[in-house]
This record gives structure tokens, sequence and C-alpha cells, in this order.
């Protein structure tokens, strides 16, 4: 390597840190951000004297850290006072970054590594790319350098650098670089449009001012002229991609930078903007007729209101961090200023918030990217434009580009039942709407007044959109972002975009709406027989299609309100249904199904149904087949509308169930529901399953359970135990036990099976061992003999909610006997696994503890609704125990960090807790076990 000439360093006062001036205002005064004059000061005056390189360098990070530590102070400290400041916050970071680079470059250049007289191919210019280059940087944002050199880099060039990245990285600064000529930036722009995006994007810093301009001279005349229709497909390429792998915007821990709806998809528009048409700043868009003005001031205010939440994130967590996930999202709403208000929690009213401007730059980057369409559309083959067909529309639209649009605006707005006949021309078309025809609609919203929402033919249309074509949601979900739904139906509008802080939905209010009219439409369209027979086969019946939809998109509409939901709900629906032309029964069954939507999936998920009380109660409540038939469609849709992963095959086995003994009830009458009359046919299905053994056997096997055995379990698991129990009696040992483990694929869980002599707290026992193998358990049920054995049968998932795979239960078989020999003490091993994940400590879920004498012949049903974690369901049958409280049967409902775990209890003398005194005195005891338990998992 070549040793860089040595050369007499400058007088002090000639070596100045040269800063460039900010695009635009910063968040407090730029000599509190960075103080060039005053660090060139304490950098001449302490590097005069230091002649060795390292220790120089060192003197200079000292310095320029402390530049660093009080600049940046000084931003967040402003920032903490106007929490909403996005652009000058960015320009301020930049402002800071760019006197450090250009600190570092002066250190490096004129000090360490001093040239009096540099060579034509010893120039160098150091310049900001990508974001960096764009002059927008959040708190902790990569620094993209490029350092440009007019021929291949020497040996001055790249010690300068060297020391350069040295002094940066000391700083704690996370910078990208590249060290290139001119012609290498050409070449690797061909080849690699990342490349060429962060080039487009270069900004001059320090250093050779003549080749940094030849630089961006020739991008322009010999990269990027002729190849904007390439630069437009590839960048809209990289777009599809990054959706694939982000998801809908709608999703609840959305990326604040790559998610849908994000910068990223405002900075593309941005990019491309510069790339065809030269500007520098989004306003140039307007004059050049490709977003109107308040597009423009839509496009600042997402644009604002994204940086500021990106920022918040980055200074939250102390790193880049882009994703908003639930414990951030917190946070976030709380250094902005947001609070609670009207039964809603801040966090999500931020949420609609970032939910709103995420739908408005879809909706800037469709108009966007139509007008781009139109002036860079290359013609069609002249073969394909003479033979192909266009779609016939009907008179007042056109179709431009292969979408749908209005012929004539005037004429269009001089009926304004037009703003919904346009999404009714594109279902029947199957056409997507031009945004020009968005535009008009969200222009004239206004013209959506009283009298069209109850107009006739207003309402016909309308039910169309949902009855007629069979995919309403394409025109729903539009006509939704434009706010076309709002204005039909104004008590749709508090729930758009309106999120609901927790684990359990998937989906904004709004679109989870969306997301269970499509899988009603999919049921309507034959393609869910498979997965939803059930479903597919009331609606093959026959059902009234009008009170379906209607009930489903009003079914959450009073989300967010103080009030129970469904109560409300039920009296808005009062009002709507009327309106949008429904008769009056129709009407009423509609208000039932709001009021009454939860009532199955409560019914099915948190009782035992095979109790003939919980039955009786449900037919007793739907009154009609035909009402059960339409809640039970209704059921599904919502189920599987709350997310891509809710639904399984355990839901669906107690919703027919559920369904298939209530419509039994409805049809024959509810004396058929008797134990007895279960308790015959089941032994009788036993009998005929174990025909090879002996009838002394048999009589032996019928005659040793209880009635509640008969009807509580069905007859592969009566089978299971009658050969456990047989293989215990073989044994002779009074402290054995058997344990089986099977996949139960009805019902998307393993089944596990344990007969053991009865002794007290074997259910708690159990629980705990399951815990501590990772099992959930969704459903137990627990029997005792009349000579003197128990049967537990308990139903678990593993943590994805899947059945274990066949490979690992021997293992865990394994496991679970040493835990119920005593061998494992599931207590003390609980302690490090019963622990509450960082994401998911933001969520604040109530307990509720209720005691129920009703819902069951025999058994007192308490229901603890409360915050899940791993060792729960073993606190509290621990608990329970403790107490001489005889648990019949649990059942398990988990709604993401939300539980409901029901218990089926007598006392120890066999009777139901009817005394106030001990349930109060049973509740406070297992709200001790919840706090404990909680204190102990977020510990």
């Amino acid at each position: 390597m070549t040793l860089p000439r040595k050369a007499s360093l400058a007088p002090v006062s000639d070596q100045l840190v040269t800063i460039p001036a900010p695009a635009g205002a910063l968040i407090c005064d730029a000599s509190e951000i960075f103080d060039g004059e005053k660090v060139n000061a304490l950098l001449s005056k302490a590097l005069k004297d230091i002649p060795e390189t390292a220790a120089a360098r060192n003197e200079a990070v000292r310095i320029l850290r402390d530049a660093q530590k009080s600049g940046r102070q000084a931003i967040e400290e402003a920032f903490a006072a106007r929490p909403f400041d996005a652009r000058p916050l960015t320009r301020s970071y930049t402002y800071l970054t760019d006197g450090l680079v250009c600190a570092a470059m002066t250190v490096a250049g004129q000090h360490l590594h001093p040239l009096a007289n540099p060579t034509q191919g010893e120039k160098m210019a150091v310049l900001a790319v990508g974001g960096y280059g764009r002059g927008e940087m959040a708190p902790f944002s990569d620094v993209d350098l490029l350092f440009l050199t007019p021929y291949k880099i020497t040996a001055w060039a790249e010690s300068v650098i060297e020391s350069m990245l040295y002094i940066l990285w000391d700083l704690r600064l996370k910078v990208g670089h590249s060290s290139r000529t001119i012609r290498d930036c050409l070449r690797l722009g061909d080849e690699d449009f990342t490349i060429r995006t962060a080039m487009l994007e270069q900004r001059y810093l320090a250093g050779d001012r003549d080749l940094a301009d030849e630089l961006e001279s020739r991008l322009k005349s010999e990269l990027f002229k002729g190849t904007e229709r390439e630069f437009i497909e590839a960048k809209l390429h990289e777009r599809d991609e990054r959706h694939h792998k982000q998801g809908e915007r709608y999703m609840v821990e959305p990326n604040v930078k790559e998610g849908k709806g994000g910068l990223r998809d405002l900075q593309s528009l941005y990019w491309i903007a510069k790339y065809i048409y030269g500007v520098h700043d989004v306003a140039e868009l307007v004059p050049l007729g490709l977003f109107t003005q308040d597009e423009f001031n839509t496009f600042v205010q997402a644009e604002d209101f994204l940086w500021a939440v990106r920022s918040h994130l980055h200074l939250v967590t102390r790193r880049a961090t882009e994703q908003l996930t639930f414990d951030l999202q917190v946070e976030v709403a709380d250094r902005m200023g947001y609070e609670d208000r009207a039964g809603r929690r801040a966090v999500e009213i931020f949420m609609q918030r970032y939910f709103r401007e995420a739908t408005q730059v879809g909706e800037l980057t469709r108009i966007f990217l139509t007008k781009l369409e139109a002036a860079h559309m290359k013609n069609a083959p002249l073969l394909e434009r003479i033979f192909s067909r266009k779609p016939r529309v009907k008179a007042g639209y056109k179709v431009v580009h292969g979408r749908l649009d209005v012929a004539e605006p005037k004429s269009f707005l001089s009926d304004k039942l037009n703003l919904l006949r346009l999404f009714d021309e594109g279902l029947r078309t199957g056409m997507l709407i031009h945004p020009d025809a968005m535009r008009l609609v969200t222009a004239n919203l206004h013209l959506i007044d009283d009298e069209m929402r109850n107009d006739k033919e207003a309402r016909r249309i309308f039910l169309d959109l949902m009855l007629k074509h069979g995919n309403p949601e394409r025109a729903l979900r539009r006509m939704n972002e434009l706010g076309v739904l709002s204005a039909f139906i104004p008590e749709f509008e508090p729930i758009v975009a309106m999120m609901q802080f927790n684990m359990y939905h998937s989906y904004t209010v709004d679109e989870h709406t969306i997301q269970c009219i499509i899988n009603l439409a999919q049921i309507e369209r034959g393609e869910l027989v498979e997965a939803l027979p059930l479903a597919s086969s009331i609606l093959e019946g026959g059902v009234n299609r009008r009170v379906l939809y209607v009930a489903l998109l009003l079914h959450d509409i009073a989300k967010g309100r103080p009030e129970d939901h469904s109560i409300l709900g039920a009296k808005i629906a009062r009002t709507v249904a009327p309106r949008l032309g429904l008769n009056k029964k129709e009407c009423e069954t509609v208000e039932w199904l709001v009021r009454y939507h939860l009532l199955m999936s409560d019914m099915a998920q948190k009782r035992d149904i095979s109790d003939p009380r919980t039955v009786r109660d449900f037919a007793k409540a739907v009154q009609t087949v035909k009402r059960l038939d339409l809640l039970t469609v209704l059921t599904v849709c919502d189920i599987r509308g709350v997310g891509p992963n809710t639904w399984n095959n355990w839901k669906a086995t107690l919703l027919r169930a559920l369904h298939a003994e209530t419509k039994r009830a409805l049809e024959t009458g509810m004396e058929d529901l008797n134990r007895a009359n279960r308790g015959a046919e089941a032994k009788k299905a036993l009998r005929d399953a174990l025909s090879a053994w002996s009838k002394a056997d048999l009589k032996t096997e019928t005659g040793r359970h209880y009635d509640p055995y008969w009807q509580g379990l069905n007859l592969s698991t009566h089978v299971e135990f009658a050969e456990m129990l047989r293989a215990l009696e073989a044994d002779g040992d009074p402290g054995a036990m058997e344990i089986r483990l099977q996949p139960d694929e009805d019902r998307d869980a393993t089944r596990a099976c344990f007969a053991m002599a009865d002794h007290p707290g074997i259910f708690a026992r159990i629980a705990g061992a399951l815990a501590l193998v990772g099992a959930n358990v969704v459903d137990a049920r627990s029997y005792t003999t009349k000579d003197g054995y128990v049967t537990d049968a308990f139903w678990i998932q593993d943590a994805d909610g899947h059945p274990f795979e066949l490979s690992r239960l021997p293992r865990l078989t394994q496991m679970i006997h040493r835990t119920l020999k005593g061998e494992v003490v599931a207590r003390e091993a609980l302690r490090s696994r019963d622990k509450i994940k960082k994401r998911e400590k933001a969520f604040n879920v109530p307990t509720h503890i209720t005691f129920d004498n009703e819902g069951s012949e025999i058994y007192t049903i308490i229901e603890v609704d409360t915050r899940d974690r791993p060792g729960l369901l073993y606190d509290l049958a621990r608990t329970l125990a403790a107490a001489n409280v005889y648990i019949a049967n649990a059942v398990i409902a988990t709604y993401g960090e939300q539980v409901v775990d029901t218990f089926y209890v007598k006392d120890m003398f066999g009777l139901k807790y009817h005394s106030e005194a001990k349930q109060r005195t049973l509740e406070a005891k297992l709200r001790t076990a919840i706090t404990e338990g909680a204190e102990r998992a977020a510990s």
C-alpha cells in the first residue's frame, strides 16, 4: 500500500466544519443541535498538539460524542414537548448527522491525513444516500454514505475513508458505506434497482463539489433517462413483495416503515415522481396534475403522523424499531398525548388514527399510480387491440385502462344515487373502479343525505351490492375506504379503523365485519363445503339472506362504547334495519341476532354442552330452528372473521354438537335431553364396541359409572377408559396409574386420558403436569367411579393451538408420569416457566368471577374470566382442591391474552354452593391465587 504524502497542517482558522443548510425548520435552534463553530474551535485546540494519529482520533471522538449527546438530548426534549412535529424532527437528526459526518471528514482529511496539493485522482466527495440523502432521519436511522472518487481509489482516499468510518463507528452510528467511481455507480445502478434508488437520493455533504455534480448529471442522462417504465415496474414489484411479506394494512401490529400503508409506500411514490419528473418535493406534484391540493395535504398529514410514530418507536426502544407491537403501542400513545375516553383506552384511539392514515396512504398510492399508468402505458399489440372485447358498461360509464370510470362527471352527480350505482356496476362488470371515479365520489360525499338514505331505490341498490353479485366484500371494502359506507350508514363511522386492543382480534372492527361477510359469501358460493359442512348445508337448505347479511354487517356496530356492544348494537339495528328496507319481521330477527350474536359461541366454548341444562337453556333462548340456523351461520362467520388462525376443528365440533342437540330438542321436545335416555344409548354403544368382552366384564364396566359419565364422553373415550380400568385391575397395584395420549383429529387436539385410584387433588396435579410439558388445556372431564377409581379426560393442544405431534407423545407421557408420582414438583418447576411475554404485558384484563346455580342441574358453575398464563389452570384447580371443592368438568375458552375457565363443581358433601358467604370466601381465594400468580409471571 502506498503511503499518503506528508503535508503541513493548514492553519486552524481554515479548518472549518461546514454543514449543509437544513431543508426547512428544525425542532429547536440549530446551535443546540450541532454548533459547528464551537465544535471546530474545540477540535482545532485539541488536535493542534497531538501528532499521533490514534490519540488524535480518540480526542476527536470524545469532542464529537459530547456534541452528539447534547444534540440528541436537545432534539428529544423538544420532541417530547411537541410530539407530532415529525418533519422538523427528521430534519434535526439529519442536521446533527451532517455535522458529525462533516466534522469526521474534516478531522480525517485535514488533520489525520493532510494533503497539500491533491492530484486529479486524489479528489473525493462524500455523499449521503438513501433516507439520509433524502434528509429524513428517525432517531436511530442508518447513516448511508457514498465515497465518490474520479478513478480507482488511492491510498490517501482509503486512509481518509478508514479514519472517518472509525470515528463514526466510535460514535455508535450505524454506517452503511460504499466507495465507488462514477463509472461504478452507473454500472451497479444499471444492474440493481436498490442501488439505483439509493443514488436517486444522493446529497452532497463534503469534499469535491464538482465530482458530486458530475455524478448527478450523468445519473440523469445515462441511467435514469428512458428507463422510467422499467423503474416504475421494479418499484411496484418491490411494493407487492413487501406487502405480501408484511400482511394486510389492518393487521393489528403493523410495521410502520415496511407495512401496507406505511412510510415505504409514501417513499415509493416520491422515488417514482423524482425519477420521472425530477421533483425535489411532493408539493411539485400538484401543478403537474398528479395530486390535487387536498390530496397533497392528505399526503403531508399521513407522512407527518407516520414519521412521528416511527420516531417515538425509536426513542422508546433506543434502537431502530419499526414494528408497532402491542407493548410499544401503549408507550407511543402515551408519548403522543392520547388519553382514555368514553370507554376506550388511549391506545385504541391512537391506533384508530394510525389505521385511518394507513388507509389514506393506500388511496393516494392508487391515485398516483393510475395517473402514471395513463402517462406511461405501452400500447397493446395491434392484433390484441383489434380482437380484444371491451367489457360492456352501462350508459354514463367508460373503460379507461381496464378500469371503470365515469363518462361525464356533471351528469353523474346530477343523480346522487349514482354514488351507489358505481359500485354496483363495478361488481356487475368485474372491473376495478378508476381512481378518478373514486376521487369524484370522495369529493361529493355530502350528497349522501337523509333523503338518499331513506330512498327505496338506494336501499335496493345497497342490498343488491351484498346479495346479488356473489362478492360483496369488493364493493363494501372500497365503499368503506372512500367513506361511502359511513355516509350511507352513519352509525358505521365510529368503528372505521377501530382497533380492539387485544391479542384475539387480528383486524380492525370494520375489517373484521368485512372478513365475516367474505366468509358468508364463500359459504354461499360452495367454496367451504368440506371445511364448514353444517353452515354450507344450512345455506343450501335456504335461509333469509337479507337478514343474515344485514345482521353480519351490524353485529359489531356498537363496539368501543362503554355499554355492552350486543345490547347497544341491537338498539342501533332496530333503527338501521328498517332504513335498509327490511320488513318488520326481518328487522326483529336482525335485532335478535345482533343482541345474541355471542350466545352460541359462549354456550359452546364456555359451557359443558353434554349437560342437558346447557342445551335446554340455549334452546329456550333460540326458540325456533330458523333462528338456530341463522345464529349458527352468523357465529361461524364471526369466529372465522376474527383472524386467519382462530377457527379450528375444536370450535367446529363444539358448534356442530350444540346445533345438533338444540335442533333435536326443538323438533322432538325437551324430554329427549334427560340423562337416563342418553346413558342407555351410550351403554348400548359400548357393549357393541366391546363385543369380545365377557358379559360379566361388560356388566362391571357399565355398572361402575355414574350418569354424567355416560353423557359427558363419546364412545371412543368410553372404550379407552374401559380398557384402562381393566388394565389397572389386572395390575393389582393400588398406586398404579394408566396414562394414554391419543390424537383427536376431529377436535384439533390431543386427548389425554388418566385412570387411577381416586384421592383428593388429582385434577390439580394433572393440570400442573400438563402445564409443565407446555400443554394448553381446552377441555377437561373428571369422573369418579362407584368402586373408587377416577377417570379424567383432558383435551390439550401445543403452543400453536394444534395437537401434539405423535413423535412427542411418548416423552410427554413419561414427563407426566414423573410429575404425578411426585418426582417433579409442579409448583416449583412452574416458577420459571409461568411467565408473560414482554409484548403481552401491556394488556389489562380485569378478573371477573361468577357463580351460577341455574346452568346445571347438579353442579355449581364457577366462571373465572381473567388474564391467561401457562400455570393459571393449575393455580385455580389447586386452590379449589385445597378448599375441598370437587371439580367435575372444566371448560377452557381462550381469546388471545384473555381466558375463561369454567368449572362445574360440588362441595365435599356433593351439594351446590348456594351460600353467598361460601361463594365470597371461594372467590377471595381464587382472586388471591390469580393475583399471586400474575405477580410471579410478571417478575
